[in-house]
């Protein structure tokens, strides 16, 4: 451990998914991915903290603002996260990890992907590893390719399994209006609707899925209405399917003036890029006037990636 160290206080973002193009599957059964991540200002804050005395215990507790189940034992990714990190260097000291959820959970969004990257950076730091970024995030790959996008932050584009990342040019800030319908979609169900569908019409997947060259020239120029017409994600069509209350969010947002909307990644947030916080909050309390939505909530991109808060 560092000398004298005793907390770390990291914060890491939730995500959205501005572009999912989905490939063939490859040798190992894992779909082909090319995927544009944008990190938002809504965080996961994880308190890691050196546990006195000899013992190699690691312990976790949660509290949330969001509404939904935690598990709290071995398939947590955060306790995995530290799991991995201890046995993958041979560490024998435990850590007290506290996660502070403002994520919504199952949302699609990264949640638990976050506390992954943000235990990984906080551990890292406490245990006294040293760790490169670039080594942290390999590591955090096995996890997820959401986890080391997590660590990256801003704006990057995902390719293979969406884990190999390469960051990309953005300017200025984007508002999104993120709507909660409610519910949970299975990630593993939405992609098997996604190649019925495909089968079912004849459209092969591609070797080599690639995003849109418009969507990096809105995100450079800061083209909010461009950036808006560019939105895509392959698994729309089979979150619809499972999840019939999904299209009319898109519809309500498109007719309110957003940019553009769509579900971000396998759902079941509604992602609506709109002009402002007031437009936002136009168009959330119309979708919950017309009970369409649980919830929303107001965030910003490009938020930066997993970073040290505190430590003492």
């Amino acid at each position: 451990m560092v000398e004298g160290l005793g907390r770390v206080v990291v914060r890491a973002p939730g995500k959205i998914n501005l572009s999912l193009v989905v490939g063939a599957v490859d040798e190992r059964g894992y779909h082909r991915l090319a995927t544009v991540f944008q990190a938002v200002d809504v965080y996961e804050t994880v308190t890691a903290t050196r546990l006195e005395g000899a013992g190699s215990e690691l312990t976790l507790q949660v509290d949330s603002d969001v509404p939904g189940e935690i598990p709290l034992d071995g398939t947590n990714l955060a306790l995995r996260a530290a799991e991995m990190l201890r046995t993958e260097y041979g560490v024998t000291e435990g850590a007290a990890l506290h996660v502070h959820k403002q994520v919504p959970v199952a949302g699609g969004m990264g949640g638990g992907s976050a506390d992954a990257a943000a235990v990984l950076v906080a551990l890292d730091r406490l245990w006294g590893l040293d760790l490169a970024p670039g080594e942290l995030r390999t590591l955090g790959a096995r996890l997820g390719a959401d986890v080391p996008f997590s660590m990256l932050g801003h704006t990057a584009l995902g390719r293979g399994t969406g884990a190999d990342l390469t960051t990309v040019l953005t300017h200025g800030e984007w508002t999104w209006l993120l709507a909660f319908p409610g519910g949970y979609l299975s990630t593993p169900e939405v992609y098997r609707r996604h190649d019925e569908i495909a089968r079912a019409v004849g459209r092969a997947l591609p070797e080599q899925p690639e995003i849109e060259e418009l969507q990096f020239q809105a995100l450079s120029s800061g083209g909010a209405a461009m950036l808006g017409e560019t939105l895509h994600n392959d698994l729309q069509a089979a979150a619809f399917a499972l999840d019939p209350r999904l299209e009319p969010v898109v519809e309500l947002a498109e007719k309110s003036g957003a940019f553009g909307a769509m579900v971000s990644g396998s759902g079941p947030t509604v992602a609506a890029l709109v002009e402002d916080d007031q437009h936002a909050h136009e168009i959330g309390a119309r979708m919950r006037q017309e009970q369409l939505v649980e919830s929303y909530l107001v965030a910003r991109g490009s938020a930066p990636g997993a970073s040290i808060l505190e430590e003492s």
